[in-house]
Parts: C-alpha cells; sequence; structure tokens
C-alpha cells in the first residue's frame, strides 16, 4: 500500500525538479502568470510572460535562424534531435514528474509522455535522411522531371495542456530535421514543462555546436502571444492544438495571409461493443480510454455503443470498473485517476452530468471526491461518471473535457456507425470484435469517419509511427508518422533539359 504523499511537498519539490533540469530560479518569480498544480492548486512559480513586441521580436530572430538552419544538410539536422533525445532520456524521471506535477497526470502516463518524445525524436533522426521526393516521367525526350522537398520556414505551435510536453515535440522534432525553426506558445496552465524542455533543448544545442540562435524559442502567455503566432507574416505554419471554437479562429486568420494551419481540435470520440466481442479486453480498452488522463485527452472515449445481446453481461462489469478505479493524488502510484486541470473543467462536467440526467440519463459516479490532504480544496478530483442514456441527445453530441462516458444499446451494426459518425467531430474511433467482417467494413470507407479508426484496441493511446489528427471539426491536420514531414516542407517541381533541343510539352510549338 503505497503512503500518501505529503501535501506540502507540490511546490519545493516542483522547484527542485526545475533546478535539475536547468531552469534559472529567477525567472520562477516576479511574473504575472502564476503556474499552479492541479494537484493541490497551490501556485508553484510567478513567471514573466511575453509582451506583444518581445513576441514578434523572437519571431524575427526565429526566421534569421531559419535562413542559416536550412542550409545545414538534413542529417545534420538529424543529429541535433539525437542528441536532444538523449538529454530526454537522461531527464526522463525528473520531466515526467514534472509533467505530473504541473498536469496532474498520474506517474505512468508523465513518463510515457516523455518516452513519447524520445521516440519522436528516434523516428525524426532516421527520417533526417529519408526526405525523399520522387522522379516522374515526362512526355518530353532528353528530360527529367522529379520533385524535392525544402525547408519551409518559421513553424509556430500552439499547445494544450493536456499533452504539455509531447505534442510540442510531434511536431519540432520534425520541424528541425526538415530544416525549420520554431516557436512554441505552451498553454499557460502549464508553461513550467515547456521551460524545462526549452532548458534541455538549449543543452543539446550547445553539443551540438551548430545550432542558430533562437531555432527554439518560447512565448509565454495567453492568447496574445498566441495571437503573435498567429499574424505575424514570417510564420509559415501554424501547428495549434485546442479547442473546436479555438480553431475556428486561428484557420481563417492564418489562411487570410495564404500561411498554412496544422489543426488538432475537438474529439468526441467513440467505441462500439459487438455481440462477438471479448469482453474482458473490451473492458480493459474501455476503462482506460474513458478513464485515463482524467478524460483529459483529445482522443479520450466519450461515447459507448453496446450491442443489446451483450449490454446486461457488460455494463454491470464496466459501472463495477468506474467505482473502484483509484482517485487520487497522481504521485502515488496506486492511482489511476488524477485531478481535473482547474475548477472550470470540474463545472462544466457538472453541467453536462446535469443535463443528461435532466434528458433521462441514468448516471453512476460523477461525484466530487476528496484530494490530497482528505478536504475537497485544493484541487479539483472527480469519480469519472458512466451515463446511460436512451439516445444520442444534443449533450452526448457535444464533447466535454472531462471523465464522462454516455453508454446506449444498439442493435444494427450500420446503425452504431451511424451514431458514431453523427457527431461534429472526427478524431478517433474503435470497435471491439471478432468478426472480420465487421472489423473490415469498420475500417472501410463506409465505416468510421475518423482519421483513427481501431479493431480491439480504444481510440485512446496512439503510436507516433502513425499520422495523428481527424476529420470535420477535428481540423483535418496530421502530425506525427507517416508522410506528416511533408508538412513543414514546401514541394518543388523540377524538370532538367539535358538535350540540345526545347521540345514542348502538350505537342506545343513556338518557334522563333
Amino acid at each position: 500500500m503505497n503512503a500518501p504523499v505529503d501535501i506540502i511537498s507540490v511546490r519545493s519539490e516542483t522547484l527542485d525538479v526545475l533546478a535539475r533540469l536547468g531552469v534559472d530560479k529567477a525567472v520562477l518569480s516576479g511574473g504575472t502568470l502564476a503556474a499552479a498544480s492541479p494537484i493541490t492548486g497551490e501556485t508553484l512559480a510567478e513567471i514573466a510572460e511575453t509582451t506583444s513586441d518581445a513576441a514578434h521580436d523572437a519571431i524575427d530572430r526565429a526566421h534569421d535562424a531559419f535562413l542559416a538552419w536550412r542550409k545545414v544538410p538534413a542529417p545534420r539536422r538529424g543529429e541535433l534531435i539525437r542528441l536532444f533525445g538523449e538529454e530526454l532520456r537522461v531527464a526522463k524521471a525528473d520531466l515526467g514528474r514534472l509533467v505530473t506535477l504541473e498536469a496532474g497526470k498520474i506517474v505512468s502516463e508523465g513518463l510515457g509522455e516523455v518516452q513519447e518524445m524520445i521516440d519522436i525524436c528516434d523516428y525524426a533522426v532516421g527520417l533526417s535522411r529519408q526526405l525523399f521526393g520522387l522522379t516522374i516521367a515526362t512526355e518530353r525526350p532528353d528530360h527529367r522531371m522529379m520533385e524535392t522537398w525544402h525547408p519551409l520556414g518559421v513553424v509556430g505551435v500552439i499547445s494544450a495542456f493536456n499533452f504539455p510536453v509531447a505534442v510540442w515535440c510531434w511536431n519540432a522534432a520534425l520541424a528541425i530535421v526538415c530544416g525549420d525553426a520554431v516557436v512554441w506558445k505552451p498553454s499557460e496552465k502549464t508553461p513550467l514543462t515547456a521551460m524545462a524542455v526549452q532548458a534541455l533543448f538549449e543543452r543539446a544545442a550547445a553539443k551540438f555546436g551548430e545550432t542558430p540562435a533562437d531555432l527554439s524559442t518560447l512565448l509565454i502567455g495567453g492568447r496574445a502571444a498566441g495571437e503573435a503566432l498567429v499574424d505575424h507574416p514570417k510564420v509559415a505554419l501554424v501547428s495549434a492544438t485546442g479547442s473546436t471554437a479555438m480553431g475556428r479562429t486561428v484557420g481563417p486568420r492564418v489562411a487570410q495571409r495564404f500561411a498554412r494551419a496544422l489543426l488538432e481540435l475537438g474529439g468526441n470520440n467513440a467505441a462500439i461493443v459487438t455481440p462477438s466481442a471479448d469482453l474482458d479486453l473490451t473492458l480493459r480498452g474501455v476503462a482506460f480510454a474513458a478513464m485515463g488522463t482524467a478524460g483529459q485527452r483529445c482522443t479520450t472515449l466519450r461515447r459507448l455503443f453496446v450491442h443489446e445481446s451483450v449490454y446486461d453481461a457488460f455494463l454491470p462489469r464496466l459501472i463495477a470498473a468506474y467505482a473502484s478505479v483509484k482517485v487520487g493524488d497522481p504521485r502515488e502510484g496506486s492511482t489511476l485517476v488524477g485531478p481535473l486541470i482547474d475548477e472550470t473543467a470540474l463545472g462544466q462536467m457538472q453541467a453536462a452530468l446535469a443535463k443528461a440526467r435532466a434528458d433521462g440519463g441514468i448516471l453512476h459516479g460523477g461525484e466530487r471526491v476528496n484530494g490530497p490532504g482528505g478536504g475537497q480544496s485544493g484541487g479539483a478530483y472527480v469519480r469519472p461518471a458512466l451515463v446511460e442514456v436512451p439516445a444520442q441527445t444534443a449533450i452526448v453530441e457535444r464533447e466535454t473535457f472531462a471523465p464522462i462516458l454516455y453508454v446506449m444499446k444498439y442493435v444494427e451494426l450500420d446503425e452504431a456507425i451511424a451514431l458514431q459518425n453523427a457527431v461534429a467531430q472526427g478524431l478517433s474511433s474503435s470497435i471491439f470484435t471478432n468478426d472480420m467482417r465487421e472489423a473490415e467494413l469498420f475500417v472501410s470507407s463506409t465505416g468510421s469517419d475518423c482519421g483513427i479508426a481501431n479493431v480491439n484496441i480504444g481510440p485512446s493511446g496512439a503510436e507516433i509511427g502513425g499520422a495523428f489528427g481527424g476529420e470535420k471539426e477535428t481540423g483535418g491536420g496530421r502530425e506525427s508518422g507517416s508522410d506528416s514531414w511533408r508538412a513543414y516542407m514546401r514541394r518543388a517541381t523540377n524538370t532538367v533539359n539535358y538535350g540540345k533541343t526545347l521540345p514542348l510539352a502538350q505537342g506545343v510549338t513556338f518557334d522563333v
């Protein structure tokens, strides 16, 4: 049995971890942005916010860094990311702990997020030798046609609190090997993890020895800092992770100046449990996807469609899991569900549950529970909620960023797939089945309309090797693996005439 962690230790532990990670103590006090821990609600540091003028200056300097960095051969750029990955390996325990302290993730998830950074660095190092184009057949004799890929420019990254370091790394590791500079605006709810990562990157840059100044820079603050990235003419790509409402603002503003936007927005994700499903496997898959990270992942499972033939066998087991899972201080090894990020998130959860009950839903769980020290103050702790609903009502179709799982019966698979696809978001989805035909239908063009469609695994917990992102109001962007690297580069089509004549395409003649 794990002993409770001392409630008083959160701030002091955070400062100790930051010092080991290389963050100067002087920058942690005297500022206007209060960084708080969701574990206890206490303030961890007071950080200076980046002014609008300073943000624009930082972007200009990043552009200068890009002009130098694009000349460095891609495999050499990969060496910088290899060194950064080594720094992450050495600092994994401390940085993972900081994710727990500032974002409230349980210990294994905090460490897992840093491992995800290490994994994408490894991926990017290999990628630095594979930024290849095509040789294309040409209709003209003595000609060669090909495509080449070139560095794009300054990449602006706006990240969210729920993955305070991994999402930046998805973007930055690829962007840097692609020859770009990166300017990062982290969530104002998790600035300390970003400052620690920046310190680790600077260590790697110093070891590399050829890194231009300001190749990776940090903007601390709220909306104004983000707007600087969105509107600055030298930011070629804005990669923004957050709400759909945020995306509706960012997308048009970036498009207005003809830059690129890579948007990772909402995800009202669903899973389908079929009659042939392995219910033991399904229980574990659903439990993690719905309750992991306290329901604060963009891929969190929020809607569950269970076939009527297995509903009565499966649902009591799921309800029991919800009732037994340990909610509490995420630093304790036995905790599986930590706090919500803040009281605002808790209020939104309570409002959604009230609406679901008013619509005829049957609620299991959802009550506030004691946090560290036995009291209800200083942290938004809540038992995950399971709501049996008679139909997919308006509140079910609206994403609430909290641990709420709406459960519904279905009769025909086509009906369940249609309901899954009937929401505005299209990020992740899954089906639990041992019927090959059902599995293949689900991942076909007439099945799930999401960017991620899984079989016998929940919608949450993607690996870095695949492209991550979704359709519809999820934004359409893709990050991480596969060919996502192309978003950080510009394509050129080249035709080389190595002959002595000048034949024109399409049979055109133009003799002078």
